[in-house]
């Protein structure tokens, strides 16, 4: 089994030529190794025996492990990927967003429930909109007898109708070496969709700029959707995403790239500068993968954190508080 994938030139042996050996092989490595093992040799066999064009093949799908290489590659392989295969392949992208779904999403929403029901509360209320019922309740250890009424320490406001709903664009670099945190970005972006206080919508982009918004409902759709490679136009597509902000206060903006523009640096800084200065948050995240350590433009990094616009890799389980955070308007520190 192990000739087969690392000693092949050697033995003249090798997988390219049998789909049966190639099925064969994949059953026999998930019988003899660990896991964690199994997903390191298909991840060689991908390089060295040219398994990517043999996942074309539903045979070869069926006795596949599902991991994140694997839905990475199935997603980069969309576009040319046979009918026959494409049901195959969908399952095992719904395996793991099934997972990851598990692991992220009813923390995310509980974190996203909590920092609305918090900012919405009025503390500075403006004469119609005091709570009076409450106030009186709240104050009245302060009553004054010798003026009869109460003088309050502390005004209740009510938060006004529709001052919850806060617009969240994500942004996303589609470019192959963001792989892993686009597929971990479509995932949130589906549970922040599916909350009713958020408007939710997902721009992916590379040299041209996709509106994934309306397969939110479904995240593999929205990851068939994407097409993983090619090159970097972040300045087009911050152009576009500036025409989505409708209430700049209300909204939060948030760019997933390693930064490597390919045409104007300059152009980058200005467009974030202006996102910025409507009031809107604008954060950037270098990575949102599992190592949270990406390989990244280190001049426009530093650009915008001079601009003092959050600029940093981020790990998938901390995405909920930054969430939360940026909804309340408050510094998250991330070390």
């Amino acid at each position: 089994v192990l000739e087969l994938l690392y000693d092949a030139k050697k033995k003249g042996g090798g997988l390219q030529n049998s789909k049966v050996k190639v099925s064969s092989w994949l059953g026999d490595i998930r019988t003899y190794f660990p896991k964690t093992v199994v997903q390191i040799m298909q991840k060689d066999a991908m390089e060295r025996l040219n398994l990517r064009q043999m996942l074309l093949e539903p045979e070869t799908l069926e006795q596949i492990e599902v991991n994140m290489d694997l839905v990475t590659t199935l997603i980069s392989l969309s576009k040319i990927m046979p009918a026959q295969t494409r049901s195959s392949a969908e399952e095992i992208v719904q395996k793991l967003v099934n997972d990851l779904e598990k692991k992220f999403k009813n923390t995310l929403i509980q974190a996203i429930k909590g920092s609305l029901q918090r900012s919405i509360r009025n503390r500075h209320p403006r004469f119609n909109e005091i709570d009076w019922t409450k106030t009186i309740s709240k104050n009245l250890k302060h009553y004054q007898a010798n003026f009869k009424t109460i003088i309050p320490e502390k005004i209740v406001g009510m938060g006004r109708k529709g001052s919850g709903l806060k617009h969240i664009i994500l942004c996303v670099d589609q470019s192959a070496s963001m792989a892993d945190s686009v597929v971990y970005a479509s995932i949130f972006a589906a549970t922040l969709a599916s909350i009713k206080s958020l408007k939710t919508k997902m721009i992916v982009f590379d040299t041209q700029v996709a509106d994934l918004t309306h397969k939110l409902e479904n995240p593999v759709d929205l990851l068939f959707g994407i097409q993983l490679g090619g090159g970097t136009d972040i300045s087009k597509a911050l152009i576009y995403c500036e025409k989505l902000i409708e209430k700049p206060n209300d909204t939060i903006f948030i760019l997933l790239s390693d930064l490597y523009e390919g045409l104007n640096q300059v152009e980058v800084l200005k467009r974030m500068q202006k996102i910025k200065a409507s009031g809107a948050t604008a954060i950037v995240l270098l990575s949102l993968n599992d190592e949270g350590k990406p390989n990244f433009n280190q001049y426009l990094a530093s650009q915008l954190r001079l601009m003092d616009i959050s600029c940093f890799a981020c790990t998938p389980d901390i995405f909920p508080e930054l969430m939360a955070a940026s909804i309340e308007k408050r510094d998250f520190k991330i070390s």
